[in-house]
């Protein structure tokens, strides 16, 4: 019996249309997860669990002949709608505690106000407007939380009433050491200092990365500690000067080399939509990661940019290397060039190989994104 290329679509569209209610089916459950999560105060976040469960996965698919990775991906992109269909409320940690967010409104203040919300706190914005009511605000608060920008974090601590000495300081700003000594000066109970390595934008906070700056009585702020763990983040712990000198690298230094590549691109002024159109999934996601950052705040980027106590150095270090490899480039010296790149590959070691790993599901997504953007414009 000759079956048609029809009857196969439609097979395959059957079985399409079952794993879609499969899907609708797992979505309820992992809601009910959550639901049972916040009940027993268990944190959203099982890295065990996820592991085991990935491991047995890729083990099956192996013995089915289907390719192990393909399973992974699939497993991972469920696991993360499965944790925001889990978003929806968290046990909280300490009842009857109120939470005074100074710069609530903003953009990532309003993201703790939201995940406190969601685990049953009594959350207050204060705002600029609110300093003549400071008093009243703050007289029975048990956790203060400075979020404002990093050029008026200390001005705003300094001018904080005297605060119950039970009740926790904490900030959210990326440089700690000087924020925490304000903190520890203004305030003489708990404090702690808090960098969430995270945007705004993100879903919900499971997987994300809070460096935690130890700063006095740190047993009086576990519970806080804990609250993040339960939300799902993941706990980085932190000397504030060390802290500050590795955001060098990380914030200002990776923000002003694409600060700069894009103004090389403005200058250069190509067809972008050619450019995007001829681009490699790598060169897609370079570019990518080049505009998300144009299409955000700019004084946020000043602030993080100048605000680096060694960012000149640094940025000379940079330009000294760029000047170098141009002098290689223009006397064609490949022999420098390669040089260079072993002696650069051995300070990687094997964690280049790893990066290599993890870049191919993100050059994945890249090229699927840009098939589809693709297809949709025709």
């Amino acid at each position: 019996m000759v079956v048609s290329l029809t009857d196969l679509r439609e097979e395959i569209d059957s079985i399409d249309t079952q794993l879609v209610e499969l899907l609708a089916r797992r979505q309820k459950i992992t809601g009910k997860v959550g639901a049972y999560k916040k009940t027993i105060g268990k944190a959203i976040y099982d890295p065990v669990r996820e592991a085991e469960l990935i491991a047995e996965r890729r083990t099956l698919a192996e013995s089915l002949s289907v390719s192990p990775d393909l399973i992974e991906d699939l497993l991972r992109r469920i696991m993360r709608e499965s944790y925001q269909s889990q978003h929806n409320s968290y046990r909280c940690l300490l009842p009857n505690t109120k939470v005074v967010v100074v710069g609530g409104a903003g953009a990532l203040g309003s993201r703790f106000v939201d995940m406190f919300n969601r685990s049953g706190y009594e959350v207050v914005v204060f705002e600029e407007s609110d300093w003549p009511n400071a008093g009243a605000i703050f007289s029975d608060a048990k956790l203060v939380i400075i979020s404002v920008p990093i050029q008026v974090t200390e001005s705003v601590i300094s001018q904080l009433p005297k605060l119950n000495e039970e009740c926790i300081l904490a900030d959210l700003t990326s440089l700690k050491h000087q924020p925490l000594q304000a903190m520890l000066e203004q305030h003489n109970g708990p404090v702690v200092g808090l960098h969430p390595m995270f945007g705004p934008d993100v879903p919900n906070f499971v997987k994300q990365v809070v460096v935690v700056c130890d700063g006095r009585d740190e047993h009086k702020y576990q519970w806080l500690i804990e609250q993040l763990k339960l939300w799902g983040a993941i706990l980085e712990v932190d000397q504030a000067k060390q802290h500050d000198s590795s955001m060098e690298i990380i914030q200002a230094m990776r923000h002003f080399t694409t600060y700069v590549y894009g103004r090389f691109l403005a200058k250069q002024d190509p067809n972008l939509d050619q450019l995007l159109r001829l681009s490699s999934p790598i060169y897609r996601l370079e570019l990518a990661m080049t505009g998300r950052l144009f299409a955000q705040n700019s004084q946020l980027y000043a602030d993080i940019i100048y605000s680096a106590e060694d960012i000149e150095t640094l940025a000379e270090s940079f330009c000294s290397e760029l000047t170098s490899a141009l002098s290689d480039l223009k006397n064609k010296d490949k022999v420098a060039f390669k040089q260079s790149f072993e002696g650069v590959a051995n300070w990687f070691g094997d964690t280049s190989s790893q990066f290599l790993v993890e870049s191919r599901t993100m050059l994945k997504t890249a090229h699927d994104a840009k098939s589809v953007k693709q297809l949709s414009s025709k």
